[in-house]
This record gives structure tokens, C-alpha cells and sequence, in this order.
């Protein structure tokens, strides 16, 4: 399937934004859904990964702030992020994958600076 993110932007620090990755197909069947991030001059991290046993984990930099969600119905995951900060700039990309087969979104920029 193909991947589109959509939902990054510019947000002060504290608020809120929530990312969608609406895939070009069915992902009822996914196995992993993932969101990574790349933050300027560091390498793509993992931000928040969720299995089909609804197994989710997140970056300890991001526990409880940041939600990662999927509706099979729509064909879409989220990440919900609140109370973000500086340091949460970055291009995320979110991540499918169906057994042996994976796909990437093209990336969305959040920006957090006031």
C-alpha cells in the first residue's frame, strides 16, 4: 500500500497535533504500525509502534504524551501528540507493515517553537 502523512505544522510548545497516515489500501491486516521521526542532524528514531495484539510501545522521551491510534475502517493511523516541545521537531514518517511486506509515508514536518 501507499502511504500518505498529513497533520504536521508549525504549534507553540503545550499544544497539540495529531498526524494521520491514510494508506491506499486495507491495513485491517497490518501487523505493525509505527511512527519514526527525524529530527535535524540526528538519525530517524522510533517514536511509537503498535502489533496487532495491541502490544504498543513508545520512546521514553514521548510516554504520555503522545497516542499512537489506527482505524482499520478508515484505512488510517494516527499519532496523537500533546504537550509537545521543542525537542519534538521533526520530520515523522508513519510505517505499515502486512507480514513480510512494509511501506513508508512520505514524511510530515511539526515544528514546535514559539
Amino acid at each position: 500500500v501507499q502511504l500518505q502523512a498529513s497533520g504536521g505544522g508549525l504549534v507553540q510548545p503545550g499544544g497539540s497535533l495529531r498526524l494521520s497516515c491514510a494508506a491506499s489500501g486495507s491495513i485491517i491486516s497490518a501487523n505493525v504500525i509505527a511512527w519514526y521521526r527525524r529530527a535535524p542532524g540526528k538519525q530517524r528514531e522510533l517514536v511509537a509502534t503498535s502489533t496487532t495484539r495491541v502490544i504498543t510501545r513508545y520512546a521514553d522521551s514521548v510516554k504520555g504524551r503522545f497516542t499512537i491510534s489506527r482505524d482499520n475502517a478508515k484505512n488510517t493511523v494516527y499519532l496523537q501528540m500533546n504537550s509537545l516541545k521543542p525537542e519534538d521537531t521533526a520530520v515523522y514518517f508513519c510505517y505499515v507493515q502486512t507480514g513480510g511486506s512494509y511501506s513508508w509515508g512520505q514524511g510530515t514536518l511539526v515544528t514546535v517553537s514559539s
